[in-house]
């Protein structure tokens, strides 16, 4: 009786295994990125050259600058980390994953402030991009993207 319990325990494991998908790990990039409109605009960075068109369509710049950044790895949809500048810092708390993407907290600081605290959803397939403060003649822009 206990052999055959255990024969079918492995086998019910096995079978539960098979069903549940393994997924590849995902990396999201977090930019913060200055965007603002100047005479001799400089290239835009390899990391937003696949959103260039909607963002400028969006928010009508044509330069944008990547001022601080971060890659993470996400192995359990559970991870957090941090994107900094010299001023501002970007906390992405990562709560939990669905097919479509994942569920973020978000909390924006310059220096030690706290000037936002969010929760999004990021999705696999498009970019999370959060319109922040005014910077000089720019705007801050949050971006984060599922690579």
């Amino acid at each position: 009786m206990c052999r055959l319990l255990l024969a079918f325990t492995t086998f019910f494991a096995l079978v539960m295994s098979a069903a549940i998908p393994a997924r590849a790990d995902e990396t999201v990039w977090s930019g913060l990125v200055i965007a603002q409109n100047v005479q001799q605009p400089e290239p835009i960075p390899v990391e937003l050259t696949r959103i260039e068109r909607p963002l400028k369509e969006l928010f009508g710049y044509n330069q944008f600058q990547v001022i601080g950044q971060s890659h993470k790895t996400l192995k359990t949809g559970q991870e957090d980390w941090l994107a900094t500048s010299k001023f501002f810092g970007l906390h992405v708390d990562a709560r939990g994953e669905s097919e479509a993407g994942y569920i973020l907290n978000l909390k924006l600081y310059k220096e030690k402030e706290l000037l936002l605290e969010t929760d999004a959803k990021l999705s696999k397939r498009s970019p999370l991009i959060i319109k922040g403060p005014q910077v000089g003649g720019g705007q801050l822009l949050l971006v984060l993207i599922v690579r």
